[in-house]
């Protein structure tokens, strides 16, 4: 049993602080519309970036690094959610993309 809420992409409210914590090429060639990327290996060192009081949606590609995200970010005593089926269930629910590159939006 963890220790965090789990919802799935339906559930992530509009306008939600949604954390995209893949990889630097993952999040440019797509990511939820309007997210906060923090890689999963510089989280660490950059949490105190997000509101420990603010409702946070943690999301990856398929959830594993969501997982141990948002396991770390309530063990530090932030509001976080572990979004489940991560980028591709978003991708599938037709829930907003926008890529860095130019490019039509992409998940991997």
């Amino acid at each position: 049993m963890s220790d965090f809420e789990t919802v799935s992409v339906e559930q992530v409210p509009a306008g939600a602080l949604v954390l995209d914590v893949r990889e630097e090429y993952e999040w440019i060639e797509g990511h939820a519309a309007d997210a906060v990327h923090i890689p999963l290996a510089e989280l660490p060192a950059r949490f105190e970036e997000l509101d420990p009081d603010t409702d946070t949606y943690v999301i990856c590609r398929t959830g594993g690094r969501a997982a141990q995200a948002t396991a770390w970010l309530v063990s530090q005593g932030y509001s976080a959610l572990f979004v489940a089926g991560g980028m591709g269930d978003w991708l599938e629910a037709g829930l907003p993309l926008q890529s860095e590159n130019g490019q039509e939006p992409t998940v991997r």
